[in-house]
């Protein structure tokens, strides 16, 4: 069972919120919520209303299918916050001059799948390191510079006397 929830132009910077939805990606829904309820950060709450969104559709889909449904097997399988619309508002400055100000918004999706369901892959290139390490291989080391050769200064003294 997957389900998925969005929430749209959260009053908060996605990178304030980013630091938030990394410490939940890929867990279990009850160890994410637990996370979400005890954390200081202020984009925890709104992430948490999105997770809880997101636990509800699946168990609407799942009385619609007339299936079984547990929500404490459920994982976030997929979970990303976007740059939403950025309001743009100016303050007054020094010698009647304006100064702007961006009051950014983010766009926060949730999606939550039973355990039986792939997490998501890794990116690329850490997956390439980790299978490397993972068979004993190492990194190629990069070539170092040939060393200089050193002046002789000998044959400068003898020329200057």
């Amino acid at each position: 069972m997957e389900a998925r929830a969005i929430q749209s132009g959260v009053r908060q910077s996605a990178r304030k919120m980013r630091l938030v939805i990394d410490l939940i990606r890929g867990r279990a829904v009850p160890e994410a919520d637990a996370i979400l309820r005890f954390s200081k950060k202020r984009a925890a709450h709104q992430i948490h209303k999105v997770l809880k969104s997101a636990v509800a559709n699946a168990q609407q889909a799942a009385q619609r299918q007339n299936a079984a449904f547990d929500a404490d097997t459920l994982r976030v399988t997929y979970a990303v916050v976007n740059e939403g619309q950025t309001l743009k508002r100016f303050t007054a400055a020094a010698m009647g001059r304006g100064t702007p100000i961006l009051k950014r918004t983010s766009h926060v999706e949730i999606r939550v799948a039973g355990a039986e369901a792939p997490v998501a892959p890794a990116p690329a290139g850490k997956a390439a390191e980790v299978k490397a390490e993972a068979k004993g291989e190492r990194k190629p080391r990069a070539k170092k510079a040939p060393a200089k050769a050193k002046k002789k200064t000998a044959k400068k003294k003898k020329a200057s006397e």
